[in-house]
């Protein structure tokens, strides 16, 4: 039985020195699969308070060029700063607890709060440039969720409010 049979998750191709076309090696990171497993996630990348993110994969862990992944923790009784995560766009997978996510919606005569209550096995999408922030109301347990966006790197912009007011109104 061939090793990666035996032990899975542990082998890689060693011989895939080449691309098909023979234009040159392919860089390391990107010539084998990755196994990320749970205890190597990294805490090395952006924040927003009242909220704690890992990163599986980006671009400096297994050299991916269009694709962040990984997890985002909130603590019980907790809320996140406000922020957007610029031109990403962003699918959320609720693991545990129950977050909510809060945004603006403008679109009718006045702007109104939205809040988002989810549970495990819920998805959220959010666009480019939204502002939003995630809560955790429950008082004893930590939500989780596994989060991945259309960009290399977690782009986050932390925010004063959820929206800012116009020049005429500040």
């Amino acid at each position: 039985m061939s090793e990666s049979l035996t032990n899975p998750g542990e082998g890689f191709h060693p011989h895939l020195h080449e691309p098909p076309g023979g234009t040159g090696p392919v860089p390391p990171l990107r010539a084998r699969l990755h196994h990320i497993r749970a205890g190597a996630l990294d805490g090395d990348t952006a924040q927003t308070g009242g909220m704690r993110r890992f990163a599986a994969v980006s671009g400096s862990t297994v050299g991916s060029e269009k694709l962040w992944m990984g997890q985002t923790h909130v603590a019980p009784a907790t809320a996140s700063s406000n922020h957007h995560h610029g031109a990403s766009e962003t699918a959320i997978y609720v693991v545990s607890g129950h977050p909510e996510f809060v945004f603006l919606d403008d679109s009718g005569a006045e702007p109104e709060e939205i809040r988002l209550r989810t549970g495990p096995g819920d998805y959220v999408f959010v666009p480019p440039f939204v502002p939003h922030r995630e809560e955790n109301p429950d008082p004893g347990d930590e939500a989780v969720v596994v989060i991945a966006r259309s960009t290399q790197e977690a782009i986050v912009v932390n925010l004063p409010e959820l929206y800012a007011l116009p020049a005429d109104q500040g």
